[in-house]
C-alpha cells in the first residue's frame, strides 16, 4: 500500500484498503475557520447531538476575516466564540492567540505524523508535509464529524512525484510545486494523493514541505503527502501534543502515475493570471509592472519565508510605485521575526507589517486590489477576482521573487539585484 492507503486503513480498522474503496474513518482532528465554521455550527445544532465527540479534537481558527473587518465578519467570529465556550473547546484560537490556521496547527504540534485530519478549508492538505493524511471537506461533513468523530472517504489513487538534483540559488519548494502544477495542470491530480519523494524532497526543510503540500489542491489533489523522516522527527520533537506514527509506502505500492523532475532545470517560477498552472520562469516576465506585493499566507508566511524576504530587502527601499504588505502567519512567527530584527529591515524598506491574518489572499481585507491593479503574492490562488476587483490580476511566486519584485517595481529575481 501507499502511505495514504496505510493511514486510511489504520483509521477505518481494516488491514488494507485499495483505491475506489468507500470507507468510514475515525478522524484525529476536525478544523474550521470563521467562514466555514458558522455553517458547520448551524448543521451541528440541527443534528441534535448534545456535544462534540471530543472537545480537544475540534479546532476553530478565526483567520480569514479576523481581526474582524466589518459587522458581518464580527457576527461570524462571534458564532465560533460562543460555540467554543458552550462546548468547552480547548482548540479555539482567539485574536491574539491565533494565526493563519494551516501555519498555526503544525507550529503548535496539534497535527502530527500518522494523523487523519479534515478541515472545512481546501488548504487543509498542508499537513501532509508531516506525514499525515489531511484533506479539505465541506462544512456539513465537518458538522457530522464534530458529532461522530468520523468521516467517509473514497480511497484515492496516488501519483508519485520524484524530485532529484540540487536546487538552484533562491529556488524553493514554492517553485517546485508551481512548476509541477504548470506541468500537470489544475486538474492533473483530480481526487488523487500527490506523494512527493526523491532526494530533493529528502533535504527540503519542513517550511518548504508545508508549502508544497499546501498547494496540492491547486492541482486538484485530494491530499499532498511526504513520508516522515529525520526532518519530520526533528520538527515534531518537543512540539507534538500527542503520540505520532510514521508510515511509509511499500516498495511495491501501485501508483496511477509516476512523474520525475530534474530540479537543476527548475527556475524561479511565477504563475500568471488566472490559473496556478499558467506558469513561466520569473526571468521572462521582467516587462510586467506590479502595484502590490504580498508576502504571507498559509503558503509562505513562515519565519523562513520572512528571512528570505529580509535578506533581499536589507538596505533597500520598496519601489515607490509598489505597496509591500508582509503578513507573518502566526503570533509566534511575528514575535520571532521582530526579535530577529526582520521588522526593522521591512519597515526601513517602507513595507507594511500586519498582524497574522489571511487578509488579502482571499480578497478578505488588508490589501484589496482595485480595477486594473496587479499584485504579485506568495499566496496559493490567482483566480479572477481572488484578491479584489474582477479586473485585477494576481501573479503567484516565492518570497525571493516577491521581495525582488517589490524593490524592482516589476517582476524580477534576486540576481537582478546582484544577490
Amino acid at each position: 500500500m501507499t502511505i495514504t492507503e496505510k493511514i486510511l486503513a489504520a483509521h477505518c480498522g481494516k488491514k488494507e484498503v485499495a483505491p475506489g474503496d468507500l470507507i468510514n474513518a475515525k478522524v484525529d482532528l476536525v478544523l474550521a475557520n470563521d467562514i466555514t465554521a458558522p455553517i458547520s455550527i448551524q448543521e451541528f445544532n440541527k443534528s441534535g447531538a448534545p456535544t462534540v465527540f471530543n472537545k480537544d479534537r475540534v479546532a476553530f481558527v478565526p483567520d480569514h476575516f479576523a481581526p474582524q473587518k466589518d459587522i458581518k465578519a464580527a457576527e461570524q467570529c462571534k458564532m465560533l466564540r460562543d460555540f467554543s465556550k458552550k462546548h468547552d473547546l480547548s482548540l479555539y484560537f482567539e485574536v491574539g492567540r491565533m494565526g493563519v490556521e494551516h501555519a498555526l496547527l503544525p507550529e503548535q504540534g496539534i497535527v502530527v505524523a500518522g494523523d487523519l485530519v479534515i478541515g472545512a478549508d481546501s488548504h487543509t492538505c498542508t499537513y501532509g508535509a508531516l506525514g499525515a493524511f489531511a484533506t479539505g471537506v465541506g462544512s456539513s461533513d465537518v458538522a457530522a464529524a464534530m458529532a461522530s468523530g468520523e468521516c467517509w472517504f473514497k480511497v484515492p489513487e496516488s501519483i508519485k512525484f520524484i524530485y532529484n538534483g540540487k536546487l538552484n540559488k533562491w529556488v524553493s519548494g514554492k517553485d517546485l510545486i508551481l512548476h509541477t502544477i504548470g506541468d500537470i495542470g489544475v486538474d492533473g491530480a483530480l481526487y488523487m494523493a500527490m506523494e512527493f519523494t526523491g532526494e530533493t524532497i529528502n533535504s527540503l526543510p519542513m517550511s518548504e514541505r508545508l508549502t508544497m503540500c499546501n498547494m496540492a489542491i491547486e492541482a486538484g489533489g485530494k491530499n499532498g503527502i511526504i513520508a516522515p523522516d529525520k526532518i519530520t522527527e526533528e520538527y515534531l520533537k518537543g512540539r507534538a501534543k500527542r503520540e505520532y506514527k510514521f508510515y511509509a509506502s511499500d516498495a511495491d505500492a501501485k501508483y496511477a502515475m509516476v512523474k520525475e523532475y530534474d530540479c537543476t532545470k527548475i527556475p524561479l517560477t511565477v504563475s500568471c493570471p488566472h490559473l496556478p498552472s499558467n506558469t513561466k520562469p520569473a526571468s521572462e516576465l521582467g516587462h510586467i509592472t506590479i502595484d502590490q506585493v504580498v508576502i504571507g499566507s498559509c503558503t509562505n508566511g513562515r519565519l523562513e519565508d520572512l528571512r528570505v524576504a529580509a535578506a533581499i530587502l536589507k538596505g533597500k527601499k520598496v519601489n515607490p510605485n509598489i505597496r509591500l504588505l508582509i503578513i507573518p502567519a502566526t503570533q509566534q512567527i511575528y514575535k520571532q521575526a521582530m526579535n530577529e530584527g526582520l521588522f526593522d529591515i521591512f519597515i526601513d524598506a517602507e513595507a507594511v507589517v500586519s498582524t497574522p491574518t489571511c487578509g488579502p489572499c482571499l480578497g478578505g481585507h488588508m490589501g484589496i486590489l482595485a480595477k486594473g491593479e496587479r499584485a504579485l503574492a506568495t499566496t496559493n490562488r490567482n483566480f479572477v477576482g481572488r484578491m479584489g476587483h474582477p479586473e485585477s490580476e494576481v501573479y503567484l511566486a516565492s518570497p525571493a521573487v516577491a521581495a525582488a519584485t517589490a524593490v524592482l517595481g516589476k517582476i524580477g529575481t534576486p540576481e537582478e539585484l546582484g544577490l
